[in-house]
């Protein structure tokens, strides 16, 4: 086995074993709790320019599959894990993780204690770090100036690496009830696949998409996706909000679409010292006080407390769920105009379904709406 580094910003070394594509990777170190779907994290948009870092210290077991990409290829920047599988064993799978890695050309690692890693990134915070193995490997000197010469996360305006270049559909299922435009900011494969159960047509449009090309849609809802970097830098999203919630249309957002219908309604967001990301992070309801576990991959968040009711330019507003383990705000809704949005990912590709009822929400918002 050649060996690996995993140089972080403050200068700590981990030292592993190369995994995947040999090279060199640099972006923001993250860890992800999940336990499983390590397919879906690999393929979601929203993690562009990050090094993910699994906390579960076995990963490669079930292989990889030709059917739960979440996007048409890997986006993480580069990859960390503990102990990979040395044989994978599932039926679906047609080829081996680390296979898969080294054809997409995603750097990683092996072999390094992610417990202490992990714990390291939630005492220092998440930061810029960088995968080097093979002709790559250098000294920690040189590594660590490469390192702290990339970009930060803060300030990182990525939706646009990710959205769709060209609008497409995807078909209601069944009689087609409601017709939804969906604005691609890093949109996961199976949240048209749940709106379309419900009998939505989805035409996903690009970020660069104008109101007006909105609105031509003929759209009964507007729907706005996850997707990676700073939403701070996210103007023509927010102003495209906006215009919708001028004419009332019915409006979902998740996860980064959370923090846009946010800053739509004149809220601030802030980076998160090490986010949340995992399939198994708890959120309370303010209004019914249930709770939902859910799948979440963030690293900004709105400002504001849990069930605060603030003024906005489209009446009043309420900062929705929160999450128990550190009261970050995860939802806000819009108690003037039919619009809502949570900062977790209810589609669960991977992770619980607590959430799938969100769904059901945003279609009886469409037909009160009517």
């Amino acid at each position: 086995m050649s060996s690996a580094a995993l140089v972080l910003e403050d200068g700590r070394v981990f030292r592993g074993e190369a995994y995947g594509a040999r090279g060199a990777s640099l972006g923001e170190a993250v860890f992800s709790t999940a336990m499983t779907g390590y397919q879906e994290t690999l393929t979601d948009p929203s993690y562009h320019r990050q090094i993910v870092v699994q906390t579960a210290p076995q990963i490669g077991n079930t292989g990889w599959n030709d059917e739960d990409d979440e996007s048409t290829r890997i986006w993480v920047a580069g990859y960390v894990v503990r102990d990979p599988a040395r044989v994978p064993s599932n039926w679906r799978s047609r080829r081996g993780l680390d296979e898969e890695l080294e054809r997409q050309g995603v750097v990683g690692i092996s072999g390094v204690d992610t417990r202490m890693l992990t714990r390291h990134l939630r005492e220092r915070g998440a930061m810029r770090a960088g995968v080097f193995s093979g002709d790559e490997l250098g000294t920690a000197e040189e590594m660590l100036e490469r390192v702290r010469s990339a970009p930060e996360m803060k300030g990182a305006n990525l939706a646009g690496d990710v959205t769709t270049p060209e609008p497409y559909t995807v078909e209601a299922v069944g009689e087609r009830k409601f017709t939804v435009a969906a604005l691609d900011l890093g949109i996961k494969s199976n949240t048209p696949r749940m709106l379309a159960a419900r009998g939505i047509e989805v035409r996903v449009l690009p970020l660069t998409s104008t109101l007006d090309e909105l609105l031509a849609v003929g759209a009964d809802g507007v729907f706005l996706s996850n997707g990676p970097g700073d939403p701070a830098t996210q103007a023509h999203a927010v102003d495209l909000t906006r215009g919708v919630l001028e004419r009332k249309i019915p409006l979902f957002g998740i996860c980064f679409g959370n923090q846009i219908l946010g800053r739509a309604l004149g809220r601030e967001t802030y980076k998160m010292r090490y986010g949340h990301r995992g399939i198994n992070i708890p959120v309370i309801d303010v209004a019914s006080g249930r709770v939902a576990i859910t799948s979440q991959n963030h690293g900004f968040a709105l400002e504001g407390e849990p069930g605060e009711e603030f003024g906005t330019d489209f009446g009043r507003a309420q900062l929705s769920h929160y999450c128990p383990n550190d009261g970050t705000v995860e939802g806000v809704r819009a108690l003037d105009v039919p619009a809502f949005s949570v900062q977790y990912h209810p589609e669960a590709a991977a992770g619980p379904h607590d959430a799938a009822p969100l769904f059901d929400e945003f279609v009886t918002l469409m037909s009160e709406a009517r």
